[in-house]
């Protein structure tokens, strides 16, 4: 389970980093970044966090509410034109780099999930491969960053029904792929993605 050992080995205000919406076809990759104060953190709020991945949607969304009432956070995102100009690791450097800046107390270390450090990102920080598993600072990034992103897929599926968005958040699943079949690509999709480049005759 996660903890703040991570944290608790650099100097001054320790901020975690996660992303959501590499791997989908559509829709935008969201970043958090969160920062906690140990001091004033519920101690059941602590021991319930975790890798978004191994949570319930359910638990997630009883989460989400208690990160954001203690702790400081922001999110950042970079849109499907983003991704498509930059490349999708760009694009979630750039979201990542918004959620760092976005914060309301500006953080002396980052820990960001995964193997490599966005550029550019203004601090100091170092990233952690399956870091949502490790620190506390980035599983609750992690949570933020999932829950927004699948609320916002699935109010864009409303919009555009039949791709299964509000199940699936954009990934490439079979009934998201039927959809493509029928009733072709949205803005939505990232054209920059070999599927949706197939389906519209990109090369």
């Amino acid at each position: 389970m996660p903890d703040f050992e991570l944290e608790n080995e650099q100097d001054g205000i320790v901020c975690g980093v996660d992303e959501a919406g590499r791997g989908p076809w559509a829709g935008p990759v969201t970043a958090a970044a969160v920062i906690f104060n140990q001091e004033t953190l519920t101690p059941t709020l602590a021991q319930s966090l975790n890798d978004s991945k191994k949570l319930s949607a359910k638990k997630r969304e009883a989460l989400i509410d208690q990160i954001k009432g203690e702790s400081i956070w922001a999110l950042g995102e970079a849109s499907v034109e983003e991704i498509d100009e930059l490349n999708i690791l760009q694009a979630t450097f750039l979201a990542m780099r918004r959620a760092v800046q976005g914060l309301s107390q500006k953080p002396d270390y980052a820990l960001i999930d995964g193997n490599k450090m966005p550029p550019k990102l203004g601090v100091k920080g170092h990233p952690v491969v399956k870091g949502d598993g490790l620190s506390c600072s980035i599983a609750a990034a992690s949570i933020i960053a999932k829950v927004t992103r699948d609320e916002q897929m699935a109010k864009l599926a409303e919009d555009f029904p039949g791709y299964g968005w509000e199940k699936n958040a954009g990934y490439g699943v079979k009934l998201h792929q039927e959809g493509l079949a029928q009733l072709g690509a949205t803005p939505h999709h990232r054209k920059s993605f070999k599927p949706i480049k197939k389906i519209l005759g990109i090369e």
